[in-house]
């Protein structure tokens, strides 16, 4: 079901969200200040390609909390706004509900990606 998910996710927003991040990835990466900044973007646009079957966990301490500020005045409100809104969009409809879930997932991260670790969500036996 996880593969079917994230084929479809893929045509319907997938590939716009992994753009999106690359793309911040390459600004970022323009100094060497934001190379770090560059790196998790590069992280999440991978993230943004095939997010069914996975899940976040967030975290970490006083340098991840200085970098999400700085990152939330540069890039992450605007990619938390545009996530959020496709959310929004996709759970208008009852079919498009597990979108919209996934949206509202990037825009969480969009918000606080410094700190996160991305981990594949375990099959149940």
């Amino acid at each position: 079901m996880r593969f079917i998910g994230n084929v479809f996710w893929f045509f319907f927003g997938g590939l716009a969200t992994a753009l999106e991040w690359f793309f911040a990835g390459i600004l970022c990466c323009i100094t060497i200040v934001g190379i770090p900044l560059g790196k998790q973007c590069f992280k999440f646009a991978k993230l943004s390609l095939a997010p069914f079957g996975k899940d976040i966990e967030f975290g970490g301490g006083a340098p991840s909390v200085i970098a999400n500020i700085i990152w939330i005045i540069f890039c992450g409100i605007w990619m938390a706004i545009t996530n959020a809104f496709f959310g929004i969009l996709w759970c208008i409809t009852i079919i498009g509900i597990p979108f919209g879930k996934q949206f509202f997932k990037l825009a969480k991260l969009s918000l606080m990606p410094f700190g996160a670790e991305v981990y594949k969500i375990k099959d149940k036996d």
